[in-house]
């Protein structure tokens, strides 16, 4: 039986190589997002790498459609296995823009809406369908931010607000068989950045990007992690994917070893288990 994956906000970036990654080992993979055309799109890329799509409209800010999307997941797919809670309110040049968090628009605050918050509400109903198949991985998108200055206070919020939550709902989910875990991705070669002209790209940026991921590869990442006989003890952590690569034997879709930043950035905090608990 093939594994049924959701991937929310699956439309661009991350979650639509994370599609695409899950799509080539045969998985059902549900895809969330707000624009019915761009779902469509992901849904002929499902179905081009080995999978089979579902895709669902869905703003991850109304908990009334997050609610129906898991009802339609359970009615259509039976279940899922696996969550990839990667649907985030990130304002692109806002959020990298110069200054202060009190100079840019209050809107940023968003992200933990639509990326803490919404982990929650699509974890609460996932949870449910996952303890009563006594197995399931939940993988919450983070990223170094939640441990060193990047973007700035909002987006260091919802990605430490990320890393604890994970680690707090493996308390509650390790006894039932299921897995909660955040995954630290690197730098991402999205279509976006692929797509962009030679000449548009700053000489700085052109030579780093031989060294960003692809979004596929954080895909291949939590496949295997989900197959990993040893999952549980892994259970509550806040994980590199390049040292996850390394642990499965995994390379990037090109061929390269994606690297970690663990020594440059940071690592993630070890997660808290309070005493008589179950977890990592």
């Amino acid at each position: 039986m093939s594994t049924v994956a959701v991937v929310t906000g699956a439309t661009r970036g991350l979650g639509r190589g994370i599609a695409r990654a899950l799509a080539s080992t045969g998985a059902t993979v549900c895809v969330t997002g707000r624009n019915a055309d761009e779902l469509a799109a992901v849904s002929g890329e499902i179905k081009t790498a080995g999978g089979k799509p579902l895709a669902i409209v869905c703003d991850h800010a109304e908990d009334e459609q997050v609610a129906a999307t898991f009802a339609q997941i359970k009615r259509d797919l039976g279940g899922l296995d696996i969550l990839v809670n990667n649907a985030a309110a990130v304002y692109g040049q806002e959020l990298i823009a110069p200054g202060g968090f009190w100079e840019k628009p209050l809107k940023l605050v968003d992200m933990i809406d639509v990326g803490l918050r919404s982990n929650y509400v699509a974890a609460w109903h996932a949870a449910p369908m996952m303890v009563a198949a006594g197995k399931g991985l939940i993988a919450s998108i983070s990223f170094y931010g939640a441990v060193s200055y990047f973007h700035g206070a909002a987006y260091g919020a919802a990605k430490a607000g990320t890393d604890k939550m994970m680690a707090d709902m493996a308390v509650d989910l390790a006894p039932h068989g299921v897995a909660a875990i955040a995954l630290w991705p690197g730098f991402i070669l999205t279509d976006a950045v692929r797509a962009m002209p030679p000449e548009h790209i700053p000489d700085e940026l052109r030579a780093m990007l031989p060294h960003w991921e692809t979004p596929e590869f954080s895909g291949l990442v939590i496949d295997a992690l989900y197959r990993d006989p040893d999952l549980l003890k892994l259970n509550g952590q806040a994980l590199i994917g390049a040292e996850l690569g390394e642990r499965y034997g995994i390379r990037d879709t090109d061929g390269k070893q994606p690297v970690s930043y663990r020594a440059t950035m940071g690592a993630p905090a070890k997660p808290f288990t309070p005493a008589g608990g179950q977890g990592a």
